[in-house]
């Protein structure tokens, strides 16, 4: 296999963002009405202890999946930081300070990584 069979287009600057199922701009999908992720493609990973009387989580925004699939990999993230955690309006709250480790996990699945914060 070619590694241009592959290839699809994900942007057009007159369209703007493409649906990687259909083709069409992410406004007139009909594929994938519920289930498009919007955002810039970076996974932000933050630490937050602000409202949680002191108790510190990690914080995971931007996953690029569809809506079904984030409790499948908040699942793993707990399972592999071997904590508790929740998902809240589409963000991955880990409890501790994993940062580093959920670093390096989600530069392996492919996705660029941005810490933010201090």
């Amino acid at each position: 296999m070619n590694r241009h069979d592959e290839a699809r287009l994900v942007y057009n600057s007159e369209l703007g963002r493409l649906c990687p199922g259909c083709g069409q701009a992410i406004k007139q999908c009909r594929c994938h009405k519920n289930d498009v992720v919007v955002g810039d493609g970076i996974v932000r990973l933050s630490y937050e202890t602000k409202g949680r009387k002191g108790k510190g989580v990690t914080v995971i925004t931007g996953i690029p999946v569809v809506n079904e699939e984030i409790k499948d990999v908040a699942k793993k993230l707990k399972k592999l930081c071997g904590s508790g955690g929740a998902v809240k309006q589409q963000a991955v709250e880990i409890q501790g300070d994993h940062r580093q480790r959920l670093l390096v996990w989600l530069q392996k699945q492919g996705w660029k990584v941005k810490q933010v914060g201090g």
